[in-house]
């Protein structure tokens, strides 16, 4: 762990917003806000998913224009005309949802608007050596300059965007949860980054749901709920988290992981999967899981984790061995197959491979029951709607309408709608991958209480998360995955977060735990 982060620059604030409020179709996004953030601080902004955060940092990244208050850059009011205006101004943001493009090089994302150019003409060379000079600054020197981009891992693709917002001459750099697709080494470099900017006089705005890394870093912290501002300039350090809970919530929250009733021991295998291999992505995966059982992944990213449960689902064809459900083959490479089966998945990217975002919460909702909501081949708008109010219900989904476009809810929300199309359909095998990343803590507690409302009911559950807590708190039973091998399987509290982080970094079994392709 780093030493204790240095107090906060004293002086005038470097940006100040006073008093900004945002309207959206008669909704007030923002009401009245403020901040302020000076210098060389890192300045922590949380709330619960739909507090505000990101309409804020639209503001003051030029996406969005308040419809009243006033916006301080360096004591001399401002009004930011769009997105390049704010980065001229020396305001840098990375999004969650990253803003990059696929069919470019890195070097080209990295440099996209503001392309290096003499008389007209772009300097290639000097583009990828300024590239890869912020790629090494990141800890990244294997990213090359030149590679596609849509051949980056998420995790890699993050740096990527981080090395685009350093390649401006920044003054103010806003992450929005930069650290939700990384792995601990990966999050270390970049509380690394975080302390160079510190150093440097750059001021950051952090957005995190992950409380210890606010104390870890931050300086100050303010904290919105509903649009509004109800704490400002706490010591992120001195702050209880009980009272920054409750402050995000308006309610006490106990953090903590259902209570687990145990699985019998005469509970059928409900899935089953057999040497399931990928060439250059996981060797030989066995396991099993049974009813009412939930069995989580754990690993660093890139270790193949979301690789195999996408193959179980069919969302990749396997090379070798087979999935079973209920004791029946499930045909490779064969999404509808594994649907038929009685499998669901919620995807790692919610939005990219989980969600309709233009489309209503029922439509999203109803997705996987079609069949089951429609009469002759025509949908039936009012049974889709039927189903949607009782999952919105059951799942305290808000707002509580099923005709509201799921663009517009919280990720907690929309998170929750995913889950809720299986829940519709009744699946046997649920496979989440990162359930709960950008979710906020209260959120995170209610998906906590559905998977194991799930597996109590008999559903079978497998849970791969990047939050080692999280892995070892939900599930009965953990497999931990190294370069692309099983190297651990047993009990979820016969190991701990030191046991799990020693066996990735090492990739060797622990002598006499490992047992792979059984089931506990």
């Amino acid at each position: 762990m780093t030493d204790p982060t240095p107090p906060a620059p004293a002086g005038e604030p470097l940006l100040a917003m006073h008093g900004i409020v945002k309207q959206f179709a008669g909704v007030r996004a923002l009401d009245d806000v403020s901040l302020q953030v000076r210098a060389g601080e890192v300045h922590c902004l949380l709330g619960q998913n739909g507090a505000g955060k990101s309409t804020l940092i639209k503001v003051l990244a030029g996406v969005h224009i308040p419809d009243a208050g006033e916006l301080l850059w360096d004591e001399q009011p401002v009004r930011f005309s769009g997105p390049a205006a704010a980065v001229r101004a020396g305001i840098a943001t990375i999004y969650q949802e990253l803003d990059l493009v696929d069919g470019l090089s890195v070097a080209e994302n990295v440099y996209l608007g503001h392309e290096l150019s003499t008389a007209g003409y772009s300097r290639r060379r000097a583009t990828t050596d300024a590239t890869r000079r912020l790629l090494v600054r990141l800890g990244h020197p294997e990213i090359h300059p030149d590679t596609e981009l849509r051949l980056l891992s998420m995790a890699q693709k993050q740096v990527v965007s981080m090395a685009r917002a350093l390649s401006h001459d920044v003054r103010l750099i806003v992450m929005d949860e930069p650290s939700a697709v990384l792995d601990p080494h990966e999050v270390e470099s970049l509380f690394r980054l975080v302390e160079d900017l510190r150093r440097d006089g750059i001021a950051v705005v952090y957005i995190s749901h992950r409380l210890e890394e606010i104390r870890r870093i931050g300086d100050r912290i303010t904290v919105l709920k509903d649009g509004r501002v109800v704490a400002a300039g706490l010591a992120a350090r001195d702050t209880p988290t009980a009272e920054l809970i409750a402050l995000m919530t308006g309610r006490s929250i106990e953090y903590v992981f259902p209570a687990r009733p145990g699985v019998p021991g005469d509970a059928p295998e409900v899935l089953s999967v057999q040497g399931l291999s990928r060439r250059g992505e996981f060797t030989d995966v066995s396991f099993g899981v049974r009813a009412g059982e939930i069995v989580g992944f754990a690993g660093l990213v890139g270790a193949g984790r979301s690789e195999v449960i996408e193959t179980v689902f069919g969302a990749r064809r396997a090379d070798a061995g087979r999935v079973l459900v209920d004791g029946r083959p499930v045909r490779r490479g064969s999404v509808p197959a594994a649907v038929a089966a009685g499998m669901g998945l919620c995807p790692e990217e919610r939005k990219a491979q989980g969600l309709l975002l233009d489309e209503s919460v029922s439509v999203n909702i109803g997705a996987a029951t079609l069949r089951r909501t429609s009469r002759f081949g025509f949908l039936d708008r009012a049974r889709e709607l039927r189903q949607a109010r009782t999952q919105i219900d059951d799942l305290e989904i808000r707002p509580n309408d099923p005709r509201r476009i799921i663009r517009t809810l919280s990720g907690g929300n929309q998170q929750k709608a995913v889950l809720a199309r299986w829940l519709a359909r009744g699946c046997r095998v649920l496979l989440l991958d990162e359930p709960t990343r950008g979710v906020d803590v209260g959120a995170r507690s209610e998906i906590y209480a559905v998977v194991r409302t799930l597996a109590d009911s008999g559903v079978a559950v497998v849970v791969v998360s990047s939050e080692v807590e999280e892995v070892l708190g939900l599930a009965d039973r953990v497999l931990v995955m190294a370069d692309g091998a099983v190297v651990h399987e047993g009990p979820a509290t016969d190991i701990d977060e030191h046991g799990v982080l020693d066996l990735v970094m090492k990739g060797t079994a622990v002598q006499g735990t490992s047992s792979k392709g059984t089931a506990a």
